[in-house]
């Protein structure tokens, strides 16, 4: 049995991927002559967030909840989940490649005896199960034999599009009641804030980041890229020097020192591309650099350049895209 850890957004709904995780285990299932596919749910599940993992084939919800889970502690949320695995009898166990589902998978390894393969694209067979997984910020990629179990990893982001079952599964909750130590909280969130003008909009799992670097010239230089990740429903993401000077807060950053991006688009505006900013974004499947410099590294790698400065050319984009809706 395959069990996939599923991450919930603010509003109790799935984070879109944890669906993606979901898609990639039918997948596995599927060349492993179907074997069922279980979710582990920290806290409440609605009764949207049921139909929403029967919608992708979830046969049983595993349902964690409680005082000593209310809170995110990675090793006693690992040890929930390691409960749920041992009560499905799950041979593997999975999770989106977010920095919570690659803490918690280390944890779960770490408690299992065995090895974590972080950030999987594909798999190739299941005797023996051999992954392909981005190392080096996505710069490299590495062929990895899971040979125990459990099988433990996660998932990149975007290494499938999420895409319902043919078949929806019934999504029976099933209540797991994990004897959590006091030391396994010694660690926890005790207090979250949501910082004001958040434009990061959910970062690692956006399909459209904008990006931004030196070319914006100063804190004032982002209004256009503001407007067109507003006009887009896109994430702002920025380069280290940008929050090096303090343009911008560190939890936009993407980069070898920030965040991992895997989007469908990302636009890079004025910046350079080096190595350290690359290892964040090279996962995107497509790069559209807008930079005065033509033989800027971001350019010669892009899927799309335009040359010019960012100043100039994206309020004619956002003029554009405000023209074609009318």
């Amino acid at each position: 049995m395959i069990l996939t850890l599923v991450e919930k957004n603010l509003d109790g709904s799935a984070v879109e991927v944890s669906l993606e995780a979901l898609t990639f285990a039918r997948n596995l299932s599927a060349t492993g002559g179907g074997v069922p596919v279980d979710a582990v749910v920290i806290g409440g599940v609605s009764d949207e967030l049921r139909k929403d993992l029967a919608a992708y084939g979830v046969r049983n919800v595993h349902v964690v909840a409680g005082d000593p889970v209310a809170a995110y502690s990675g090793a006693g949320w690992a040890s929930a989940i390691g409960t749920a695995r041992a009560a499905a009898g799950s041979v593997v166990v999975m999770a989106a490649g977010t920095d919570r589902g690659n803490e918690l998978m280390a944890h779960v390894a770490a408690r299992a005896g065995v090895a974590m393969a972080a950030n999987v694209l594909t798999f190739q067979g299941l005797s023996p199960f051999t992954v392909t997984r981005q190392v080096v910020g996505g710069a490299a990629l590495e062929e990895m034999v899971l040979d125990q179990r459990p099988a433990v990893f996660s998932v990149a982001g975007h290494a499938v599009e999420a895409t319902p079952a043919e078949t929806p599964g019934a999504a029976d909750l099933v209540e797991a009641t994990p004897e959590i130590e006091a030391v396994d909280l010694v660690a926890r969130v005790v207090s979250t804030e949501q910082p004001e003008a958040d434009h990061s909009g959910g970062l690692k799992s956006a399909k459209v980041v904008i990006g931004a670097g030196r070319g914006a010239g100063s804190a004032d230089g982002f209004t256009d890229v503001e407007e067109l990740s507003d006009l887009l429903n896109a994430a702002i993401g920025v380069s280290r020097v940008v929050t090096s000077a303090g343009w911008r807060p560190h939890h936009e950053q993407v980069g070898q020192t920030g965040s991992r991006i895997s989007p469908d688009l990302y636009v890079a505006c004025g910046i350079s591309g080096a190595i350290q900013h690359w290892a964040g974004c090279a996962s995107a499947k497509n790069i559209l650099a807008i930079n005065t410099d033509a033989e800027a590294p971001m350019v010669t790698r892009a899927t799309y350049a335009v040359i010019g400065d960012m100043h100039e050319v994206l309020p004619a984009i956002n003029a554009e895209i405000r023209r074609r809706r009318g």
